[in-house]
């Protein structure tokens, strides 16, 4: 008897649906993460500041242009990407943008401390114990970014290094603070 891929295909589904839990609780409402795109509202999210251990939420950010960047210590190019990111951080001083950079390490703030202490660099560094920033901007890997406008919109969505500081990187986020 020769069974087609269909047949086999249809059988394994049903196979798996039937051995599913019966006790499993109905959950409703939208419980999937949703996945950041261009031109959407910029999901809010909640970090804590590695520097002070205080929170900060994104929506409270409106007004100004952020940079969120999704980071990790053990990841090369997060590394090469820093002083990038360190020197638009100095060239934006006293205008209306906030960098935020999130890092992913299991290890928390000791690891991204220790990162810092043994590199020289720093960043304005957040952390997130739950993970939920990065399951609501529905992350690929890292390094990922989203330029964020004054009204909380998401413009841009970079994925793997940007040049942050070059000059065409610096002029488009100075046009969105106009």
């Amino acid at each position: 008897m020769r069974i087609t891929p269909f047949l086999f295909v249809v059988s394994f589904l049903f196979l798996l649906v039937s051995c599913a839990p019966k006790d499993t609780p109905k959950v409703t409402g939208n419980i999937a993460p949703s996945v950041a795109k261009e031109m959407a509202p910029a999901p809010d999210i909640s970090v804590i500041s590695v520097s002070t251990g205080l929170p900060l939420k994104l929506s409270a950010l409106k007004g100004k242009v952020v940079l969120l960047n999704f980071w990790a210590t053990w990841c090369p190019p997060c590394r090469e990407e820093i002083p990038s990111m360190m020197k638009l951080n100095s060239l934006m001083a006293g205008k209306p943008f906030q960098m935020v950079a999130v890092s992913i390490d299991e290890g928390g703030k000791p690891a991204v401390d220790a990162f810092f202490k043994q590199s020289g660099n720093s960043l304005p560094a957040y952390i997130d114990p739950s993970a939920a920033s990065s399951k609501s901007y529905g992350l690929t890997g890292v390094p990922e970014s989203f330029v964020i406008d004054k009204q909380g919109v998401i413009v841009k969505k970079v994925i793997g290094t940007a040049p942050w500081d070059s000059p065409d990187a610096v002029s488009y986020l100075e046009g969105l603070m106009k």
